[in-house]
């Protein structure tokens, strides 16, 4: 492969990113999400922005699935360096940013496209959950009883909340729910 094919296959990975960094940003804005506003906050043209993600809801999807795997990603790097309970927190603070995003896109993109979406998430996010959840029962820090999918159910209000409550009142929830999980001692 010559170096200048290589050049631009870096190059449009560049693009892509700052595509989908634009218009993860842009998506918290009032409105709908304008393909020409992300192509614009990037420095991209709009044939770059097409080339990659050919529709709107292309790239809702996209921003929404990068946010998914990033939060699933969290759950092991984070077990590596607390403990269990902790790392449970720790995750949920990340579920508040992943909420919000959620929250945005989906308000953003068509009913079908939602459909698909949340079905892609659910089994990953149950199984990152279910990997804390695990850990911390091993290490005895939460109820046995405790199953991925009631810690979903929980945290699901998170994305119907605006930007304000998720700031003010997101923190003290979460933390509630941790401490609903925590394993009673005798």
């Amino acid at each position: 492969m010559s170096d200048s094919v290589k050049g631009r296959r870096a190059d449009a990975q560049r693009n892509r990113e700052r595509i989908l960094q634009a218009a993860r940003e842009l998506v918290h804005e009032p409105g709908e999400l304008k393909l020409n506003a992300v192509a614009k906050a990037c420095g991209v043209g709009q044939g770059t922005l097409y080339r990659h993600f050919p529709t709107r809801e292309d790239l809702l999807a996209e921003v929404y699935r990068r946010e998914m795997d990033e939060l699933v990603a969290a759950a092991p790097r984070l077990l590596e360096t607390h403990e269990p309970l902790d790392a449970l927190a720790a995750w949920f603070d990340r579920v508040a940013a992943y909420a919000r995003v959620k929250r945005d896109v989906f308000a953003a993109v068509e009913a079908g496209i939602w459909r698909d979406l949340a079905a892609h998430s659910l089994g990953p996010i149950g199984e990152a959950v279910e990997l804390l959840l695990a850990a911390c029962r091993e290490a005895g820090s939460v109820r046995v009883d405790a199953e991925a999918r009631d810690v979903i159910v929980l945290i699901s209000w998170l994305s119907r909340l605006d930007d304000a409550e998720l700031d003010a009142r997101g923190p003290r929830l979460l933390a509630i729910i941790v401490d609903g999980l925590r394993a009673r001692r005798p």
